[in-house]
């Protein structure tokens, strides 16, 4: 592996280690190259979803990301270029997918208020189902349908939770991603949503929308049993974790207009040591239990 490579395939874990401990932390248990190429595949995420929610502080617009990924055996400039060609060459990892994510990030431009489940779900695909299917390759030797279809699951169950996190940071920028369908079933009205009023009504919207997650995470989670025993574990870690935000934001009433839920370290502790004991991994020397190579 050239230094070129390498430096690469840091910056893109320097990445994930700023902008998601959780998910680094939950991932840094795969044996390599699994873990280098998670990592390269949150860098990649990550830009395009700065180019859409920070374009002042981006490193590309979405359509110089798009344009360069779609020559990516000629794109050069950045370190992302040689760690996403690493990555198919490594990895039986579609380009479809990556594509769908940008399109999906494309459509907050235009559409920033949602009407109905049925809109949000297809948005939670396309930002993030598609990570899953980006990731299964990478988890799974050999994946069927059922696999892929649940690591779809799992990606949507996490965008509820980021929609439920992140209503005061998406109000802001003019988005409401909770659907109209839902407030009007629990006689929330916008007045109230606009105001970040908290009342019985709202926590009825967000016990549905975190009742609905949870049903998707236990989807997300149901061929978890095929995968290698270090995926597996990895895998139920950052659900857990991340599931774990629901949690924290009904500790707090709901208050997610201005406040921003978050998991202590002490839970995520407990959830780690739950995992441990339940997986029995990883083995007592912190190892991997699997012996990869890494591609030169």
């Amino acid at each position: 592996m050239d230094k070129e490579l390498i430096g690469a395939l840091d910056a893109c874990e320097a990445m994930i280690k700023e902008g998601s401990t959780t998910f680094h932390r939950a991932f840094s248990f795969l044996p390599a190259p699994r873990k280098e190429a998670v990592y390269v595949i949150y860098a990649f995420c990550r830009l395009i979803d700065n180019a859409v929610d920070e374009p002042e502080q981006s490193a590309f617009t979405l359509e110089e990301l798009e344009e360069s990924f779609t020559r990516l055996e000629s794109a050069s400039g950045h370190f992302i270029w040689p760690a996403m060609r690493w990555l198919f060459t490594s990895f039986p990892v579609a380009k479809a997918p990556f594509f769908k994510q940008m399109e999906g990030q494309r459509m907050d431009y235009s559409k920033t208020h949602y009407d109905t489940l049925e809109q949000l779900e297809t948005y939670c695909y396309l930002v993030a189902g598609t990570v899953g299917e980006m990731l299964v390759p990478v988890l799974h030797p050999a994946p069927d349908e059922r696999t892929v279809e649940a690591g779809i699951w799992l990606g949507k169950a996490m965008q509820i939770v980021n929609v439920l996190r992140d209503v005061g940071e998406d109000q802001g920028r003019g988005r409401r991603y909770i659907p109209l369908e839902l407030m009007n079933k629990h006689q929330y009205s916008l007045h109230d949503f606009h105001h970040g009023v908290i009342n019985a009504a709202w926590t009825a919207v967000m016990l549905e929308l975190s009742t609905l997650s949870k049903d998707w995470f236990a989807k997300g989670l149901r061929e978890k049993q095929g995968y290698p025993r270090a995926s597996s574990f990895c895998m139920e870690l950052a659900a857990r974790m991340y599931a774990a935000i629901l949690d924290d934001a009904a500790a707090h009433r709901y208050e997610v207009f201005r406040r921003r839920s978050y998991v202590p370290g002490r839970t995520k502790a407990a959830i780690l040591r739950d995992l441990v004991s339940k997986h029995s991994f990883p083995p007592p020397d912190g190892g991997p239990d699997e012996s990869i190579a890494v591609p030169s």
